[in-house]
């Protein structure tokens, strides 16, 4: 994660800027600015997108070039605001983060694509699946969409960035599965807890900072 400057390919850069425009446009096109008129709601959105960008600049560690590890954050900014200002928010502290010197802006599109885009797919898809498929229950909404859709999307960022650094040649398929791939284990683990405390603060205390909680459905009517 964290990808710094000219440590791949040029072509995966172009190929990364290309689809991270195509995905933030359906995203800035799909998102439900209409939330952000409220000022609580914009001022919930900024101090997210706060948190996080000192979050991923202090809070992190690595073992080479491009081999770092930080709390994502985005299966929980997915459940609060949504896929599609999700994917804006975690734009907008990856530009910040890069603002401040702590990444890369040529690697800023695949940065974005793999903490940013692909691990809110991956949380929207776990609480979809979940919506359609399990009971509306408040236990079922914690231990799933947040603890179960963290875990998910840290896995998936993980195999995604280990594909990425085998495929191009930048690491060995070997180095990589020995020495990176495995401590996503732990820190799916770790982002899984998190998410799921704060994702459980907040629907007991602000259901309403919360777009994907109702808790008509999901605790009175039980």
């Amino acid at each position: 994660m964290n990808l710094p400057d000219h440590l791949l390919p040029s072509a995966w850069y172009w190929f990364a800027h290309a689809l991270y425009a195509v995905v933030l446009g359906a995203a800035i096109h799909g998102a439900p600015w209409r939330r952000l008129r409220d000022n609580e709601q914009l001022h919930l959105f900024l101090g997210t997108c706060v948190t996080l960008m000192l979050m991923w600049s202090f809070l992190k560690t690595g073992i080479r070039p491009g081999l770092n590890f930080h709390v994502l954050g985005a299966t929980l900014v997915t459940l609060m605001f949504g896929p599609y200002l999700a994917i804006v928010g975690l734009s907008v502290v990856l530009l910040g983060v890069s603002f401040f010197g702590f990444s890369g802006w040529q690697s800023f599109s695949a940065n974005a694509l793999l903490m940013g885009a692909l691990p809110v797919a991956a949380s929207h898809a776990i609480y979809r699946l979940a919506d359609s498929k399990l009971p509306n229950h408040f236990f079922v909404y914690i231990f799933v969409n947040a603890f179960i859709g963290a875990a998910v999307a840290m896995a998936a960022t993980g195999l995604a960035t280990t594909g990425m650094f085998a495929l191009s040649g930048v690491y060995s398929a070997d180095y990589l599965t020995s020495n990176y791939l495995p401590y996503y284990l732990l820190m799916g683990w770790s982002e899984a807890l998190l998410t799921g405390m704060l994702a459980t603060l907040l629907v007991v205390y602000k259901p309403e900072w919360v777009a994907t909680f109702d808790d008509a459905r999901y605790i009175r009517n039980k």
